[in-house]
């Protein structure tokens, strides 16, 4: 008698991403319909577009801070901040207090979110993917479609500036491909909106740690 896997939790959904381009295929294969690169491009675009502005929005909201202390000892705060999230540095001038990271890429979360962070945020952010996705190329690709956190790198820009209140700082953030994706629909420009709010906040959060304790470094 022949078995039935059932594949659930990480495990599961391990599994699930690496048949993933599989299946897609054989869902085009059942559906009988023509998925076009054109099809493939207006989904991702679409995409792109409602993750943007909601990126905007965040960014509005979250993205910009001011603290009450000098732009030299924000900007060491704030270097010290990415390296402690696993962020490396591509590119600093602390005269002018700019401040470039990245993440290194990771197979299970692009940093500084944890593997736990980032299937948090994309699941809060998955239905409304795959129903911009099932519009343009029906309910089973919608189905299979996921966040896939392999060949991806978060880059972000750090900017602060001298004000009478203090040091203003803006952080932005996009994402890079450093591997193709496995599945067979183009990378997206934007992270999920859920991750950005997480990630900023996350960013907020050790930085007021490391202005804390700039004093005993000292």
């Amino acid at each position: 008698m022949g078995g039935l896997l059932v594949t659930t939790g990480e495990c599961g959904e391990s599994v699930r991403r690496r048949c993933a381009p599989l299946c897609i295929v054989l869902a085009i294969f059942v559906a009988g319909c023509e998925i076009t690169p054109e099809k493939k491009a207006a989904a991702v675009n679409d995409i792109n577009r409602e993750f943007r502005a909601e990126y905007e929005r965040i960014l509005a909201e979250r993205g910009t801070r001011v603290f009450k202390v000098g732009r030299n000892e924000a900007f060491d705060a704030m270097r010290a901040t990415m390296l402690r999230l696993g962020m490396q540095i591509a590119d600093q001038d602390p005269a002018l207090g700019t401040l470039n990271v990245y993440g290194v890429p990771d197979a299970a979360a692009p940093k500084p979110l944890t593997p736990p962070e980032w299937r948090q945020a994309a699941e809060a952010d998955l239905p409304r993917a795959r129903e911009i996705i099932r519009r343009h190329l029906g309910p089973i690709i919608a189905g299979f479609f996921n966040f896939e956190p392999e060949g991806l790198a978060i880059v972000m820009n750090v900017t602060i500036l001298e004000t009478r209140a203090g040091s203003e700082i803006s952080l932005t953030m996009r994402m890079r491909e450093t591997a193709p994706p496995k599945s067979d629909l183009p990378r997206r420009e934007y992270p999920p909106p859920t991750a950005v709010r997480m990630g900023l906040d996350k960013i907020w959060a050790q930085f007021e740690q490391e202005l804390r304790a700039a004093p005993r470094r000292s």
